[in-house]
Formats: C-alpha cells, sequence, structure tokens
C-alpha cells in the first residue's frame, strides 16, 4: 500500500445525514431563536407594502385610479399580488414560518422552565470572597434568621449547615417567556379573524341605502368559516352629507372634517335611529363595525335617446382624478338607448373657472360652482351584454373602444354644462342633461373575532417585554462560622453587575441590622 492510499485510508470520513439528519436539521434551524427572529423581521418588512400600495380590500377607487395611471406597473403589483399584501401566498408563507418556529421555541424552553422552577437554590460557596459583590459582617446572625430575613426580600431560600442560600428573578423568564407566547397569541387571533371574519367594500350615494348581505357590497372579502347567513342583520339609508374645508391660507382646499348622516336600522324589526359616522369613529353593531374611508361626487344625469324616451337617469359616482380639487372622471352609459346605444366620457368640476387658455378646470374641491366638461360622445355596441365583467369607471374595454363611433370629439366638446342645462347630440341620437349634485362614500364593514384577543396578547406582550428587561436574575449566598457571617452575591443576568451593587449593599444591611426592605 502507497502512503497516499494510507493517508486516504486514515483520513476522516464525512458522515452523511440522511433524510432523518435533514429534518432534524431543518426543524432545529427553523425553531431557532436567531430563525424567529429574522422571520419577525421579516413579516413586519413584508407589511410595508400594503401601507404604501393602497388595498383592493380597503381603497379600490385608488387601485382603480393607480391601473389608469400606471397600467404597466399595476399589472406586475397584481402579479406579485401587492395590491392584496395581506392575502398574498408569500406573506401567508412567511406568517405560517413564524408560527411554526414560534411554536417550536415555546414548546422546549416552558419544559425547561418548569424544571428550573423546581429546582431550589445551589448550595453556598466555601470561599465567598471570590464572588463579585462580597461582605462582612459582626454580630450573631444565625443561618436561621439569616434565611428569615432573606424570605422577607421575597427570596427562595435554600438552608444547610452554617449556610443560606438564595435566588431572586424569576420573573425575568417568566416575562421572555410570556412575551414569546404572546406573540404566538397575535398570531393565533389573526388567524381567528381571517377564518371567521370578513371585509367587504361599498359605495353609496346619499338617498340611497345599504343592506349587509354579500349582494350588496361591491367588493366582498369572507373568512374561509364564513357564510351568508354569519353577517349581521342591519340597514341604513344616507340621509346626507357633509365635508368642511380650508377656505384661506396655503392650505386652502385642505379638508378639515366630514361627516355622513346615517338612518340606521340595527336589526331588520328595530326602530331607526340618528348616526353619524365619522373618520375612526366607526358605527358598530354586535361587534361588526363600518368605517368612512372616502368621498366624492355624484353628479346626477338624464339621458334621451333619439327616440324621446329616458334611457339612463340618476346620480353616476366619479373617480376623483385630482384630490386637491376632487375634479373627478365620470362614465355614463345608456344601453337601452334607440337606435344606438350611448356612452359618455364626462369630466366633473365641482367649483369650475376659466383660464386663459379657453379650458377650465376645478379650483376648489367644494362644491360652489359645479360643471360637468363633456369629453367624448361615442355611439355603437358598448358590450355591456357580452356577459364579461365591466368597471363602472371605464366606458368600454379598448377593443370594443375601436368600434364605437365618436359622436363628439376633439374641437366639437362645447362649454361646461351648468345644474339644469342640456347638451343636445349630432344626427338626432339623443341628449344629455347635468340635473344635480350629490355626493357618494366608500365604506369598508369589517368583523374580526379575534379583534379583542389580537389587543389582549399585544397588551401582554408589552407587560412581558418589560419584566424580561427590568428584572435581573441574582443569587445572594450567606456563611455562618464562629460569630462571623460572609455574605457573597453574583447576577445571572448579563450586563446587570452595576445596577446590583446597590441592592446588594441594602441586602447587606438588612442582614446586619434585620431592618424590612421598603422596597
Amino acid at each position: 500500500m502507497t502512503v497516499e492510499e494510507l493517508e486516504k485510508e486514515q483520513a476522516p470520513k464525512q458522515a452523511r445525514l440522511g433524510l432523518v439528519g435533514w429534518l432534524r436539521w431543518v426543524w432545529r434551524t427553523l425553531t431557532s431563536m436567531k430563525t424567529a427572529l429574522i422571520l419577525l423581521f421579516l413579516l413586519a418588512l413584508a407589511s410595508v407594502p400594503g401601507s404604501l400600495v393602497p388595498q383592493r380590500g380597503v381603497e379600490p377607487d385608488k387601485v382603480a385610479r393607480f391601473y389608469e395611471q400606471y397600467p404597466t406597473l399595476a399589472e406586475w403589483y397584481d402579479r406579485v399580488q401587492l395590491f392584496e399584501v395581506f392575502t398574498s401566498v408569500w406573506f401567508a408563507a412567511i406568517y405560517l414560518l413564524l408560527f411554526t418556529s414560534l411554536v417550536g421555541c415555546i414548546v422546549p424552553r416552558t419544559l425547561t422552565y418548569a424544571r428550573e422552577l423546581r429546582r431550589r437554590p445551589p448550595a453556598a460557596p466555601r470561599n465567598l470572597s471570590k464572588l463579585p459583590h462580597h461582605a462582612a459582617i459582626d454580630g450573631d446572625l444565625t443561618a436561621e434568621e439569616a434565611a428569615r430575613r432573606l424570605r422577607r426580600l421575597r427570596f427562595r431560600v435554600e438552608t444547610g449547615d452554617g449556610w443560606v442560600s438564595a435566588e431572586k428573578g424569576y420573573l425575568r423568564e417568566t416575562g421572555n417567556l410570556l412575551f414569546h407566547v404572546a406573540l404566538l397569541g397575535v398570531l393565533v387571533a389573526v388567524a381567528v379573524g381571517s377564518l371567521y371574519g370578513y371585509r367587504g367594500n361599498v359605495l353609496v350615494v346619499e338617498g340611497d341605502g345599504f343592506a349587509n348581505t354579500v349582494a350588496a357590497y361591491d367588493r366582498f372579502i369572507p373568512g374561509n368559516q364564513v357564510s351568508a347567513e354569519s353577517l349581521e342583520p342591519f340597514s341604513f339609508e344616507l340621509r346626507d352629507f357633509k365635508a368642511t374645508y380650508q377656505v384661506q391660507g396655503d392650505k386652502r382646499g385642505q379638508e378639515l372634517d366630514y361627516s355622513a348622516y346615517l338612518k340606521v336600522n340595527d336589526s331588520p324589526g328595530a326602530p331607526a335611529r340618528d348616526y353619524e359616522l365619522k373618520v375612526n369613529e366607526p358605527l358598530e353593531i354586535n361587534g361588526t363595525q363600518t368605517y368612512l374611508i372616502g368621498h366624492g361626487y355624484a353628479p346626477v344625469f338624464k339621458v334621451t335617446d333619439g327616440k324621446g324616451q329616458v334611457a339612463f337617469e340618476g346620480p353616476v359616482p366619479c373617480l376623483i382624478e385630482l384630490k386637491p380639487t376632487l375634479t373627478s372622471g365620470c362614465v355614463v352609459k345608456a344601453p337601452d338607448a334607440q337606435p344606438t346605444q350611448l356612452g359618455f366620457l364626462l369630466r366633473f368640476l365641482p367649483t369650475s373657472v376659466p383660464l386663459t387658455d379657453g379650458s377650465y378646470a376645478s379650483a376648489f374641491p367644494g362644491a360652489v360652482n359645479p360643471e360637468v366638461q363633456v369629453l367624448g360622445v361615442f355611439g355603437g355596441d358598448l358590450g355591456v351584454r357580452s356577459g364579461e365583467p365591466q368597471s363602472v369607471y371605464e366606458l368600454a374595454k379598448p377593443e370594443v373602444m375601436r368600434k364605437l363611433k365618436p359622436l363628439i370629439m376633439g374641437t366639437k366638446v362645447p362649454k361646461p354644462l351648468v345644474v339644469g342645462q342640456q347638451l343636445d347630440i349630432p344626427g338626432g341620437a339623443g341628449k344629455l342633461q347635468f340635473t344635480g349634485v350629490k355626493e357618494w362614500i366608500t365604506l369598508q364593514t369589517a368583523y374580526d373575532p379575534g379583534r379583542f384577543p389580537a389587543l389582549l396578547a399585544s397588551g401582554t406582550a408589552v407587560v412581558a417585554i418589560a419584566l424580561s428587561l427590568m428584572i435581573r436574575r441574582r443569587r445572594v449566598f450567606v456563611r455562618v462560622k464562629d460569630g462571623r457571617a460572609e455574605v457573597g452575591g453574583l447576577t445571572r443576568t448579563e450586563g446587570s453587575a452595576a445596577g446590583f451593587a446597590e441592592e446588594f449593599a441594602d441586602i447587606v444591611k438588612v442582614l446586619s441590622a434585620g431592618d424590612k426592605d421598603a422596597r
């Protein structure tokens, strides 16, 4: 055998983990404190897009506006579920991994803590002078008396032949463990809310009502365990909406406050009651909360077709284009118009003012001088009867728009319409009349049975982390021999030795004089 072969034979062989070994390594890595902290950081980081990007479940109108302004970017956002962050696959993956990691951390730590609680303080060292804190007491102090005085200071005490061992500060580990349990409780509460809760968004125009049924929502996101019968059977009518704005200064036009005045029926047979719905002051009925999250204008139009029949009449919610002035884009569809269907692209100006170039703009968000600009009128098949879902803020899809006949476009666009004024469509196709102005509000109704447990768990986590940070583990030992007592002390918490020095001096005073600690 050659030297190389001999060295190769004697070289240590790398052990193979195998399937069980790899599974054990993955589990230990997943349940380590380092991994839990990384996952907690990732969960917080993953929540950031939910605050920066409009969410479909909260602000569907802003999502629609984002699609109009940045169509390509919006498509990519949709692919990675940035418009639905908290229900996305990647957010759920981080959430479940964190949940598993916490369970894996808590179970062994709980068993270790239970054993630690049953363990008695260790015997006192023979040479107390080698401890970080040391003092000698002259007098007739006995081990029994030292033990009694340390118990007064709420130490756990163990005695022996001429020695006393005392330990204090177990609440530090209690706080540490309770924090992890509370964090797990928050995750469980969120999971319960996702399973048994629901959220829904709806747009309501002044004068219209709403009943808490699945069909009444514009967007409804139920938990897996929610059925149509789970919804609280309340209803209300939007009687009025009022908004106030800053009228002077640099912040002119800024919203000061707005309220929706409702007539609420808590149940089908209950009497109606008045309620003022404001931002951050939701309507709550048996745990179901309804929030006011936005508002805008819904001008009222009347469309008469070429045969003199009313093809459309009512308010049209407009999508806000410029938030500072509430300049809004409106779409009116009259699929029942004869002899051809009619579609209108409009712009609503709450406070219309003429500009020097002959165009018009809104100078204030309040409806001081409301006017409607006609941007375009089209005739032809709008595609509303094709069976495909369509947006109320879009006249038609691009392929349908190319087939429509423009009746009014470009230089033929007339001056804005004031309330009561009408526009005659060329060719006797019909007319559009601007008859009034209403306002709409957007609401989010939410039922979350995990809301209170999550609050309780969060409060517990705050208390627990305070215990973990403020309390320190420390030990005190006393040895009595030949009428002389020695006292030694040390801390079991890193970085708390300086704070223990003053407490140790107080303990020595209590042992030497017998004074009861006022703390």
